[in-house]
């Protein structure tokens, strides 16, 4: 770090303000600390470039003290620091004018990254980068595949043909089809989700899988064994019920969530689609190719 960057900590917990001053401290940070959000306020005199701030404090608490903060220095950034079951009030704190939130305990890389961007974007004197939410990426429910449990392979085929049919939603051309579909009860519940490559392992017979005898492996891979298998299997296939071959229900996302929040959660939990919900109503899916087409749109621009 070539500049030190001062850091005021505020928090009532005497050890994490001692252990984090002391980290931060060897990671090139110059660290003050404050026990309270009424002597966060004295410390301002000291200039701070960067604020932490503790959410649930005695006497003035982490929204009270953002308020005074603001109003003495309203370009100072402030980062909220918030406990386990406290997102609706840290998502306020944003609203309130904070640079951003973070759950305790918290990653000391994450912390110090997070430090380290909002004193470049204070002295840089730029607005934050405005990003899209996922509601602006994802395909919208109405306009995805959807079929119940009852529902058979062969309507299932039919209908996501018809996806890769060219269609104009939310502005977007979605020429690429969905190449999945979800499943819902007759209650109207997500159930499970069947993509295309559900359909090929249901039409893997067994024995293809089962332990082989000794002279299986040449007569498996010859022209003969093969022979009408693919199309066997896929007509058996048509007459059973979706629920017989769909997967669990993909992992779920907010809508106002981030993009690199979807982007996390598809590299690391290997998940290529994600069910949005908003109020825990399923209002959509976001897939890898979504995400593509907004990382084409930002270097295109």
């Amino acid at each position: 770090m070539s500049e030190k960057i001062k850091v005021l900590m505020v928090d009532d917990e005497v050890q994490f303000r001692a252990t984090t001053k002391k980290i931060l401290n060897k990671r090139g940070f110059d660290t003050i600390l404050a026990d309270s959000g009424e002597e966060a306020i004295e410390k301002l005199a000291e200039k701070p470039d960067v604020v932490i701030l503790d959410i649930k404090m005695p006497g003035m608490d982490g929204h009270q003290a953002l308020k005074e903060i603001k109003k003495h220095s309203p370009d100072l950034p402030v980062i909220m620091l918030t406990g386990h079951g406290a997102l609706p009030s840290a998502q306020e704190a944003l609203a309130e004018g904070a640079f951003d939130y973070l759950s305790k305990p918290c990653d000391i890389n994450l912390l110090a990254g997070k430090i380290t961007d909002a004193f470049r974007q204070a002295t840089a004197g730029v607005a934050p980068i405005k990003e899209k939410t996922v509601s602006e990426v994802m395909i919208p429910l109405e306009y995805y595949t959807t079929l119940t449990e009852g529902n058979t392979i062969q309507d299932a085929v039919e209908k996501l043909k018809a996806s890769f049919s060219a269609e104009v939603s939310t502005s977007r051309l979605m020429e690429t089809g969905h190449r999945s579909f979800l499943v819902f009860d007759e209650n109207g519940e997500v159930k499970g989700m069947v993509a295309i490559v559900d359909l090929l392992s249901a039409i893997m017979p067994g024995y293809l899988s089962a332990p082989k005898p000794s002279m299986a492996d040449s007569i498996q891979y010859s022209p003969m064994f093969w022979s009408g298998m693919f199309t066997l299997e896929v007509k058996q296939l048509a007459a059973k019920n979706v629920k017989d071959i769909m997967s669990s229900v993909p992992l779920t996302i907010d809508a106002d969530a981030n993009l690199m929040e979807a982007a996390h959660m598809m590299v690391y939990q290997q998940e290529p689609r994600l069910v949005v919900v908003r109020n825990k109503a399923v209002v959509g899916i976001i897939r890898e190719q979504d995400l593509f087409f907004e990382i084409e749109k930002i270097l295109r621009t």
